[in-house]
């Protein structure tokens, strides 16, 4: 920067102020930054690329040379000037510039900048700012492709917050549709135990002597909290009625002829039918102490017998298993399950009367109770030969309130409560339509460790 001193109207002197540029022009450099600083006469006089400085922006008239060279501003530099291929004004202060490709762009092509340019405050200087166009285009696409991004993320949210609000309304309603089937349960509870203590109180007024035996049964339904084991003894009253009232009748006729032998001295014939009487006496309480284990209250965890439970099952079920009596195949070990006794006997209850169910009518009826191991896991299989069950009827069989049963002989309860209690157990209950016919029902349980070896049962 240069000032002439003026004394008397005469120049005397010139005051000279050098400022060096290069530590700014290192900082352009190095930040990639391409830009420059043209003073009054179009010449650079700054530039992050040294080649550029000292050249003109603009085209330069023989007097501007002549006057610039006479005033030694920018010593004996040739001022040559720095054009273009193709210039197009954008906006005030913003033009597109093509120039011809150099050592920073060697691939051959022209080089498109977009140049800005802004005076600078308080000095007749101009700062002009390059930006190749490829670089702008691919911030462009850069920030096109984050604000799709945002948006994209966005929209996830929008959706993620919508899907919520929708699961919790299923829930709400889910969880409102469960009171109302609760409540609807607990009505049919109450209706048909109502029903089966109008019952037991009709066997009570007809037949004195089956007191003790009705007075076990009703205590064992008072206990029943469960609406499976409810359902259970609901549904085969009609059965377990039906095996106390042979003996009872045949108690009522041997002990009135019994009487009369004693009145006739006929003590031998007395003594064999006193021994009757006292086999059916057993009989009828082999059955109540049947209904009484099957209907006590009983906890998710324990070790039960599967023999043991079979045969419980079988004994509950022995009025239907006389009607129509079904071959049975019996091909599984005694093993010892982790279950409580009283639930496995209630889960076998419910898938034999289903199978008794499925066969009844059919002059051939099979019934197979098949076991194998699965590593630490026993798995008891329950298959008949019945007609099996329907396809559409498939999806819904561990659905409550859900049967195929015709009429009032099912309430839809078994599956549910069966399946219900081997999860409890840690087990599962599956079942499988084999293409021979029929239906298998597949109980998974996990075998008690440490257990003594197992027998086959018979």
């Amino acid at each position: 920067l240069a000032h002439g001193l003026v004394h008397g109207g005469r120049i005397i002197g010139v005051a000279v102020v050098k400022v060096k540029m290069d530590a700014l022009e290192e900082r352009w450099e190095k930040a990639r930054l391409e830009a420059f600083v043209s003073d009054e006469n179009g010449i650079i006089i700054l530039s992050s690329n040294p080649a550029l400085r000292l050249k003109a922006v603009r085209s330069l008239s023989a007097d501007d040379k002549e006057r610039l060279a006479r005033s030694m501003q920018y010593y004996w530099w040739a001022l040559n000037e720095w054009q273009p291929l193709q210039r197009e004004p954008l906006a005030a202060g913003v033009e597109k510039l093509s120039f011809p490709a150099d050592e920073q762009h060697p691939r051959g092509e022209a080089v498109t900048y977009l140049a800005q340019t802004r005076a600078l405050n308080d000095t007749p200087w101009n700062l002009t700012l390059l930006s190749p166009l490829e670089d702008l285009r691919r911030d462009a696409v850069r920030n096109g492709m984050l604000a799709a991004i945002g948006f994209a993320l966005l929209a996830f949210l929008l959706i993620a917050w919508n899907e919520r609000r929708k699961v919790l309304a299923t829930r709400l309603a889910a969880r409102e549709a469960l009171q109302r089937a609760n409540g609807e349960l607990e009505v049919k509870i109450a209706e048909r135990t109502a029903d089966l203590q109008a019952s037991n109180a009709r066997l009570t007024a007809e037949i004195h002597e089956r007191q003790q035996a009705e007075d076990t049964l009703r205590k064992a339904q008072d206990e029943l909290v469960q609406a499976g084991k409810l359902a259970v003894i609901g549904q085969m009253s009609t059965s377990i009625a039906h095996e106390l009232n042979q003996p009872l009748a045949a108690l009522r006729t041997l002990s009135g002829n019994t009487v009369r032998f004693l009145q006739r001295g006929k003590l031998e014939t007395a003594s064999t039918n006193l021994a009757t009487i006292n086999e059916l006496v057993d009989r009828m309480g082999r059955i109540t102490a049947s209904l009484r284990a099957f209907a006590r209250r009983s906890d998710d965890a324990g070790q039960a017998s599967l023999a043991k439970a079979v045969d419980a099952a079988l004994l509950i079920l022995h009025g239907r298993l006389e009607q129509d009596p079904p071959t049975l195949h019996r091909h599984f070990d005694d093993v010892r399950l982790g279950i409580d006794q009283t639930r496995l006997e209630q889960i076998l209850v419910n898938l034999l009367a289903n199978a008794l169910d499925a066969m009844s009518g059919q002059a051939d009826r099979q019934l197979w109770l098949e076991g194998r191991r699965e590593e630490e896991r026993y798995v008891l299989r329950v298959r008949d030969n019945g007609p099996g069950i329907p396809p559409a009827a498939r999806v819904h069989l561990f659905e409550p309130f859900f049967t195929t049963k015709p009429g009032e002989h099912g309430l839809g309860l078994g599956l549910t409560l069966s399946a219900s209690l081997a999860t409890a157990a840690g087990g599962s209950l599956s079942v499988q339509h084999p293409e021979s016919g029929g239906t298998a029902f597949e109980l998974s349980l996990s075998l008690v460790p440490d257990s003594p070896t197992a027998s086959p049962a018979r």
